[in-house]
């Protein structure tokens, strides 16, 4: 079989750097790629479900208002915590003084001051409005029309118009803050018992969680027993993985170089026989060749040949060229590689590879005796491990926490629906109130944009006053509002303020700051029945603050509450000795690997014959020189084209006829014997090549082949053991990773879930961020938003009703309106005949005998009615309707 030199150079260049490759991948140091690490194991949570998340209020928009209301509550609160008169009041109430509980409370009493002087100031002002009202010596008209009018009366705008806009921008924080607070009320009573719940099984459930953690030691020892089932194929695989690349290497090069021995001894026996045939071919070409060449010789040199210089040129090199009998022979190579190759190469290498890729079969069979022994190790569970729950520190504190907090539990919450019933009603009273302080706005509003309405347009002549006079009552309708319900809207501003800033600068506020926390710690003041230690049955006192800090940090529970003297979970979780027996176990695996053979005998003998063959020696560069030259040093088809031309050009037919014969016979020499002579150069041409670019590489490769063979069959069976017991150590580490992997999920679920006092800490810093952040924060914004609503009320109505008098008919302005109509102002008739009604049951004028009659022309009041007419007008049907429809 014949092969292109450059894909035989590839294939020996490929096998050369495979065998070059002695140290298998792995073979020398630990790499547990392989096997991979330890799966992730599912435990079941053991604790019960008594964790609280985290609350946290998110950032908004509010957080500006609450840090405000925070600093005027620092301002209105400078006294600091109050540790002397709690102490008093949880030990002995009826030792509190009222003068301390004043002195602390001086400023919410400065508060309580201002706002009865409110409560008595303006409803008792609104009752005086009111009776103004009544005698119409309050909110009236303005008697006369100057110059500064319009400067006050824009000033007064801007100032109710500035006013408003700030009660609207309160009144719409108080609704959503009123909203807030209603919103999270309900949440947060209801984490009261989710809280306790979680805190009753703190103590109480930890010797049966703990029982139930010590059990799920069967899920390690299920996966490892499982994945012993397959460790001996494993190691095998993981052999056969680690020693393939230089097994097939080796295997790879041994059939590179047997494809290239058998391509070398083809091109070999083609040289050899293409040899003969160009010198048997060459023996009976000369003659010929010869003969040809003298006839045309003697025709082209005749004097009556015309044009035939140049055929004479080329007639004088019709000649043979290369000269085949100088080439070397190579009869001595053929003779030493005769019967090469005697092995099926391809049918060996796939043999040992069979051989090679049934090693995992063959280690899982050579270890099931070794993995049964490690089973019965793995099946057994670890001494301390069975005492874990065992040696957990009970006492009889656990069983009173338990009960007290079940207690607390049950009657909080009749508390808690009643807090929910409160905050209800709360809330719909803070609607009603921020709604009345909405109308107030609105009424505000309105009561500007009729009145610009209105006197924007008072200079048409033919414009009523209603929308201005409609606009002085929307804002006469607002400071009504504003009497009436500024008793009750400081009352509830007040209340609410009381306890929502008590609880922010008493409660929060030392709760924040950790306050409260060493109040509880001082001895003395808190009540036995309230000491922690005292409830827990304790042998030392428990800090809250140093215990709050430890949960916090998520410090164990038998650390919290010293009891690190009677429990070591550390103890408990060493498996040294239990690992040390598997591995002791693991060390007795053994695969053997001697029956590999990467070569056969008689593949062995052509490697050899092809060593000792003296392939190399050949002198190629003889042949390639024969080769270069051509058979003949002359074209014969060009010279056969040229005479076939010459003979029609010559004059002597019989010329001409002689020369057409001897082309003839130049085209029948070409074609029978220069044509094969040419295909047999090209024949030794290709052997020649691919022998000479092979050739001086074969020898060194098989060689290196050889040595590298009888290098691999001794060495495998070591690699084998080292690749065994660095794979023997991964599987350990692997199974001892799920043995791991339990023992860290047990410290964690002990540590931060069953025996962690982290709900502890949990509980209160919840509870702090639902009393201050969720629920004590939107309150005070509510209050100090309706508050700032409700002392804002007091210029509203200062500027509501001086800028009324602007809004409502001026006197000088009314009377030219009167004057024109009653001149010439056309009436209607249903005008004209409500006029005469009303006029005959007035009683005649103290100055006159008559009454004020119309004008001779039925259709226009004449102006003696004047000071009549215009009211009656102004009652007329046509009147009121025209005027209601220009108003909406």
């Amino acid at each position: 079989m014949l092969r292109a030199p450059g894909l035989l150079a590839a294939l020996l260049g490929l096998g050369l750097g495979l065998i070059l490759t002695v140290t298998p991948r792995g073979a020398g140091a630990a790499d547990c790629g392989g096997l991979g690490p330890a799966e992730r194991l599912a435990f079941a949570p053991a604790a019960r479900a008594r964790w609280l998340a985290p609350r946290v209020r998110a950032p908004g928009p509010l957080d500006t208002l609450y840090g405000t209301v925070r600093r005027f509550l620092s301002v209105v609160q400078l006294n600091p915590f109050p540790a002397e008169l709690i102490k008093a009041l949880l030990n002995e109430p009826s030792s509190v003084k009222v003068d301390e509980v004043v002195r602390y409370e001086a400023g919410y009493l400065v508060c309580a001051v201002i706002t009865g002087l409110y409560l008595l100031v303006v409803p008792t002002a609104g009752l005086c409005f009111c009776g103004c009202r009544c005698r119409r010596r309050c909110g009236g008209r303005v008697k006369m029309e100057h110059k500064t009018m319009a400067c006050e009366r824009g000033s007064l705008m801007a100032l109710l118009l500035l006013t408003t806009l700030v009660m609207l921008i309160g009144v719409v924080s108080a609704f959503v803050t009123n909203q807030r607070v209603h919103e999270q009320m309900g949440p947060s009573a209801e984490a009261v018992p989710e809280t306790l719940l979680s805190l009753r099984g703190l103590v109480s459930d930890v010797p049966q969680e703990l029982q139930a953690v010590a059990q799920q030691f069967s899920l390690p020892q299920e996966q490892v027993l499982e994945e012993l089932d397959g460790v001996g194929r494993s190691i095998g695989n993981m052999i056969h993985t680690q020693l393939k690349s230089t097994v097939y290497g080796v295997l790879a090069s041994v059939l590179s170089l047997g494809q290239a021995l058998q391509v070398s001894v083809n091109h070999l026996r083609a040289l050899n026989a293409t040899s003969v045939e160009l010198q048997e071919g060459q023996q009976t070409l000369a003659p010929a060749v010869q003969g040809h060449r003298e006839h045309l010789l003697a025709l082209l040199q005749e004097p009556s040949c015309q044009g035939c210089a140049e055929a004479l040129n080329r007639a004088h090199a019709l000649e043979l060229g290369a000269d085949f009998s100088q080439v070397p022979s190579v009869a001595d190579v053929l003779h030493r590689l005769k019967g090469v190759p005697e092995a099926n190469f391809s049918s060996m290498v796939q043999e040992e590879n069979s051989t090679f890729n049934s090693l995992p079969l063959l280690a899982a069979l050579q270890t099931a005796d070794v993995v049964r022994e490690l089973k019965k190790v793995v099946a057994q569970q670890p001494r301390e491990l069975r005492t874990l729950a065992d040696a957990f520190p009970g006492w009889e504190g656990a069983s009173r926490w338990s009960q007290a907090l079940e207690e607390v539990e049950q009657s909080s919450r009749p508390y808690l629906k009643d807090v929910q019933r409160y905050e209800r009603y709360r809330w719909i009273v803070g609607c009603v109130l921020c709604s009345v302080v909405l109308l107030v706005v609105v009424c505000n509003l309105l009561g500007l944009n009729l009145g610009i309405w209105g006197l924007s347009a008072r200079e048409d002549p033919s414009h009523s006053e209603a929308k201005g006079e409609a606009g002085a009552r929307f804002l006469m309708v607002s400071v009504g509002f504003s009497f009436l319900f500024a008793a009750p809207l400081i009352l509830f501003v007040f209340a609410t303020f009381l306890v929502g800033g008590n609880m922010q600068t008493l409660v929060c506020r030392s709760w924040e700051s950790g306050e409260l926390y060493e109040f509880a710690d001082t001895p003395g003041n808190m009540p036995s029945s309230m000491n922690l230690s005292q409830l827990l049955g304790l042998k030392k006192n428990l800090s809250i603050l140093l215990a709050y800090q430890q949960c916090k940090q998520g410090a164990a529970l038998w650390t919290v509450l010293q009891l690190n003297d009677s429990y070591d979970l550390e103890k408990h979780l060493d498996i040294s000795q239990y690992t040390a027996k598997l591995q002791e176990e693991l060390q007795k695996l053994n695969v053997d690997v001697k029956n590999l053979d990467l070569l056969s005998p008689a593949a062995r003998r052509d490697l050899k014959a092809l060593q000792n063959s003296g392939l190399e020696s050949i002198h190629y560069p003889a042949f390639l020189v024969e080769i270069q030259k051509p058979v003949v040093n002359t074209s014969v088809e060009k010279l056969a084209q040229e005479l076939e031309g010459l003979s029609q050009t010559q004059g002597n037919a019989v010329l001409g006829q002689q020369l057409q014969k001897e082309a003839q016979g130049l085209r029948n020499l070409h074609q029978e014997k220069l044509l094969p002579q040419q295909s047999l150069v090209a024949k030794l041409n290709l052997s020649v090549q691919a022998l000479a670019s092979s050739a001086p590489h074969l020898q060194p490769e098989t060689s290196g082949v050889l040595d590298r063979v009888a290098y691999l069959k001794g060495e495998l069976p070591t690699w084998a053991t080292r690749i065994l017991r660095n794979e023997s150590e991964c599987f350990l580490t692997r199974e001892m990773g799920y043995f791991y992997q339990y023992v860290t999920w047990v410290r964690e679920e002990v540590t931060q879930r069953i025996a962690t006092c982290q709900p502890l800490s949990g509980a209160l810093d919840n509870g702090r961020v639902i009393l201050c952040d969720m629920v004590a924060d939107p309150w005070n914004a509510f209050w100090f938003c309706l508050g700032w609503c409700t002392f804002f009320l007091i210029p509203s109505i200062i500027f509501a009703v001086k800028t009324s008098k602007y809004f409502r008919p001026i006197r000088k302005r009314l009377r030219d309106m009167a004057a024109g109509r009653c001149k010439g102002l056309p009436a209607s008739p249903t005008d004209l005949a409500w006029t005469r009604a009303l006029l005959s049951l007035l009683p005649p004028e103290p100055r006159r005998a008559s009454r004020p009659g119309l004008s001779p022309n039925s259709n226009y009041l004449t102006p003696s009615c004047y000071s009549l007419c215009t009211p009656f007008l102004l009652m007329t049907p046509s009147f009121i309707l025209r005027n209601t429809l220009t108003f909406w």
